[in-house]
Formats: structure tokens, C-alpha cells, sequence
């Protein structure tokens, strides 16, 4: 995910904004791949963020998930501090 703009985005049950957050580089292949299993499992993940935090998510609540190019707007969780 070398473009900051991309980010794991969750359409949560219930809410009607997405959540999107950005996750490192090196990991979004294989976060990508094990998306499916994790919405099956329904469990709770951690998931590291391209900042480095760590993000709890309870994929029993989690309707759809994907990664994506976002339009510039928008806040995106785990994306690095720009200097702004």
C-alpha cells in the first residue's frame, strides 16, 4: 500500500459510515487474503495500523470489508501524521 490514500475499509451492521483504516504495506496482501476468514470467524482481531497502533475489531459486526483507493477527503484510522 505504498499510495497513503488506500485503506481497509468496514461497512459495519448498523452504522452508516464506513470505518477505514490504514494498514502497513507489508502486511496488506496477506491481510487481504485472510479478510473472508475473518468475517466468517466473527471474532475479535487486532489489526496494526500503518502508524503502528493497534486497532481492536469485532468482525461479528462487520457486513462487508475490502481494501480500496480512497478520495482525498475523509478521516482514515492508523494513517501516519503528515506535519500538518
Amino acid at each position: 500500500m505504498s499510495d497513503p490514500k488506500r485503506a481497509l475499509i468496514l461497512h459495519m451492521s448498523g452504522i452508516r459510515e464506513p470505518l477505514l483504516i490504514s494498514v502497513p504495506d507489508d502486511t496488506e496482501d496477506e491481510f487481504v487474503a485472510g479478510l473472508p476468514e475473518l468475517i466468517r470467524k466473527g471474532g475479535v482481531e487486532t489489526i496494526t495500523a500503518r502508524n503502528g497502533s493497534s486497532i481492536a475489531v469485532n468482525f461479528a459486526h462487520v457486513v462487508a470489508a475490502h481494501v480500496d483507493t480512497l478520495p482525498g477527503i475523509g478521516q482514515i484510522y492508523g494513517r501516519p501524521t503528515t506535519g500538518r
